[in-house]
Parts: structure tokens; sequence; C-alpha cells
């Protein structure tokens, strides 16, 4: 007997952005024999492409799924599923629930174990890893390469295809850098832990019959793992002084000098990643005339000038008056006048340069006879500061967005004063 004839009717994307709560502002509705079916999504460029397949699938006459709510057409045997879209699908469910970093941690494992899992003798095209770096992402706005994907729909082996031989090799080679050498054993586990979560929940949706994965040697589990110190070296980090005076010799003749110098000073006096650094809004600092400000992190690039949430968390740190009279002179003389508007931005309105804010660095660093030293390590060289300063462990766990257990085993250094400070306070109540 012939199924009955389904009346399906799509609607417009509706804006959701006025509700604080929707993490996902962008919704597709539509409804099938009139039950009523909606799809979220971060993005409205990724609504519409949602909202335009289903237009397609009505055009088509397909059917719909009243399980899934989508059309039967799309619905692949799980088998079937080729390894990077069932990576997409993976990344897409654990998305919301990672914090940025973890995201573009899992995104890269992934690529590397995405262009490994191809057919024997396949000859991987330039360009292909880098490629899905971003293009894995389920929030991805680049656009899609259909000559990258063509060649994965060929050549990317499909979930059935994953037998314990193809596995056992793909895991060997996780192991290695593009030149044939062993990677470092940190990265190559997180890697190997990633590319094995995504096999395993294959798995458990019933698309591999059984656990593929080579097991680890008991032998090399038990083993002790050599582990690189974590601390940092705080004897190499300058002082409050040595700081101030890089800071202002990063401004020369160059144009962007003064942003960098700005953005360097907000790494130092607030303790922020670089990361957060970029994404500060005019809204975001309380600049008061006098005495302390304060500055409200709550977004950091996550990738290419994307915000989203800080590694650690929103977090609200206090300011000092020569950072807070800094801002306040940058704020005037730029005219930054919208509460949403970033505080550092190019002539071209583009997030500035990573690599020229280094280099505008290390030149102010060798300019006033000072050591190499990263941008990130201005925020060592400010907990560094904090804690020498007598500032408690919790609050300056706080305003760096750690927990105490790492603010101690990272800044250990800073900290080699404490059993003397510790015997001459207890002299004192002992009397």
């Amino acid at each position: 007997m012939a199924r009955p004839m389904q009346t399906v009717k799509v609607y417009g994307v509706q804006d959701r952005r006025s509700t604080v709560q929707a993490k996902l502002p962008w919704v597709v509705r539509f409804t099938i024999d009139g039950r009523h079916r909606s799809k979220s999504f971060r993005t409205r460029i990724e609504a519409d492409r949602y909202r335009g397949l289903l237009l397609q699938a009505v055009q088509d006459g397909g059917r719909f799924n009243e399980t899934t709510g989508e059309p039967e057409s799309w619905q692949t045997p799980l088998a079937d599923v080729r390894v990077h879209e069932w990576s997409r699908r993976w990344l897409a469910e654990q998305w919301q629930e990672w914090q940025p970093r973890t995201r573009a941690s899992a995104t890269e494992a992934l690529a590397r174990f995405v262009t490994l899992a191809v057919e024997r003798g396949a000859k991987t095209p330039e360009g292909l890893r880098v490629y899905l770096y971003t293009a894995l992402s389920p929030h991805s706005e680049g656009g899609h390469d259909v000559r990258l994907e063509k060649w994965m729909g060929r050549n990317c082996l499909t979930l059935g295809d994953l037998d314990r031989e193809r596995v056992a090799d793909i895991d060997r080679r996780l192991g290695l850098k593009l030149d044939g050498s062993p990677m470092a054993a940190n990265t190559a586990n997180r890697i190997r832990i990633v590319a094995r979560a995504s096999v395993q929940s294959a798995i458990d949706a019933g698309a591999i019959a059984a656990d593929v994965w080579p097991q680890r040697s008991k032998t090399r589990a038990r083993r002790k793992v050599a582990r690189t110190r974590r601390s940092v070296d705080v004897r190499s980090l300058p002082g409050p002084a040595a700081m101030a005076e890089a800071i202002d010799a990063i401004v020369t003749q160059q144009p962007g000098s003064k942003t960098y110098r700005v953005m360097t000073a907000v790494a130092y006096y607030a303790g922020l990643r670089p990361s957060e650094v970029v994404m500060l809004r005019v809204g975001s600092a309380v600049l008061p005339p006098e005495g302390w400000g304060r500055l409200e992190v709550t977004e950091a690039d996550i990738s290419f000038d994307e915000p989203g949430e800080p590694k650690t968390g929103p977090r609200s740190v206090p300011i000092p008056p020569v950072l807070v009279a800094m801002l306040r002179e940058w704020v005037d003389e730029n005219a930054l006048t919208s509460p949403e508007r970033l505080l550092f931005r190019t002539r071209n309105d583009t997030m500035p340069s990573g690599s020229n804010w280094a280099r505008a660095w290390h030149r102010a660093l060798e300019s006033v006879g000072l050591k190499p030293m990263r941008v990130y390590d201005c925020r060592h060289a400010a907990a560094t500061t904090w804690l020498r300063a007598g500032m408690p462990l919790g609050e300056t766990a706080r305003r760096l967005g750690h927990s105490v257990e790492t603010l101690v085993s990272t800044y250990v250094g800073a900290l080699d004063d404490e059993e003397h400070i510790g015997n001459q306070r207890i002299d004192s109540i002992l009397g």
C-alpha cells in the first residue's frame, strides 16, 4: 500500500538574538503534516543553508522521516558514512559542551585523523589538512572547497572500512610528524585520544561491530613517563620597572605601534591572555577618572577573529591606575564611543596581527637591553609581580582565571620566599 502524501511547510528563519539565553539564536522552523519541527544555529549563514536544503528536498518530492524530522534521502547507513562526514557529526554533538581551546584542539586532531583515514595509494591533495582545520567545525563560515570535498567523498574510508589492520596503521602514523620523525609524546597522545573517542562513538552507534583501536601495552602504561616541568622560570622575567620601560619602547614611527603598546600594557597590568586582549570591547572597561578600574573579560578570540568564551570562563579583573589612564587616553584618542566596539582594531577594521604584535614587542625588548620573550610571557610577568607583592593565592588565581593548584605549580619560583615570610609571621604570633 502506498504511503499517504506528506504536507511539508518550511518557514522563514527566526532571529532570537534578543533572547539572552539563546546560544543558537537563528531558528529554522518547518512542519510535517502539521507537526512542528525546528533546528537552531549559531549563525544566519548556517540557518539559511539548512533551510535551503529543506526547500530543495520538498521540491524534489522526497519523504521526511517522522522520527528525525529530516528528509529520508539524507539518511545514510552508518557503516557507509565516510570518516570526514562522521567527524563533522561527532564534533557538532560535542561542540556546545567544550571550551574554545578544546574545540580547536579536537578539530586539529580530527584533521590529522581524517587525512590518514583514506584509501591505500590515495595521494593526499595539498592543503587538505589546513582546510580541515576550519571545514570540520560545525560553525565554519568559510564555505566548502568543492575540489577537496569531492576528493574526500571518493577517497576517505567509510566507518565500515575501519578494521584492526587499518586503524593500527593510522594509530602508528598519528604519532609522526610530517617529516616522519616522532611527535612529542603528549601531543601524539592528545591526538589519539580525540580520534579514538570519535571512533568509539561510531562503535556505540552500531556503525562498527567491535572496538578496532589497538590496545595500549600494559607495560608501557605502567612505565613512568618523564614529564617536562610546567613551572615558569620567573628569574627570566623582567620586573615592573623594566616591563614599563619595554612597553613604552614599543612606540615607533610604525602606525600600529601605539596599538601594540596599549595591548601589551593590558596583557601585563591585567594579566590577560593575548586572545582575550584582542576581544576586549569598550563597554567591558570600567575607567574612572582616578583610582583603580576594571576589565570584564567575557570574550576571547577562538579562531581567526571569531569571538567565543575565554579558556577558563568569564572573569572580572581589577586594573591599576597606570593602565586606567592609558586606556582612557586610548579611548579618547580614537573616539571609541560605542560599547560594542572592539578596543583594538587595525586601520582596515581587522584584528591586529599576532605576528606583528610579537615583532613589535621583540624590537622593544631588544632596544632596552632585555632578552626575547613572548607576548604571552607578559601574563607570566604579571602573575609573578602580584605574588611577590603579597597578593593572596586565591585572588591571584581568580584574576588569572586559574585554579590555586595550577597557580602554585606554574609559578612556584615566585613563592621561594614564602617559607621565610611564613616563619616570620608565626614568630610574631608565638612571641
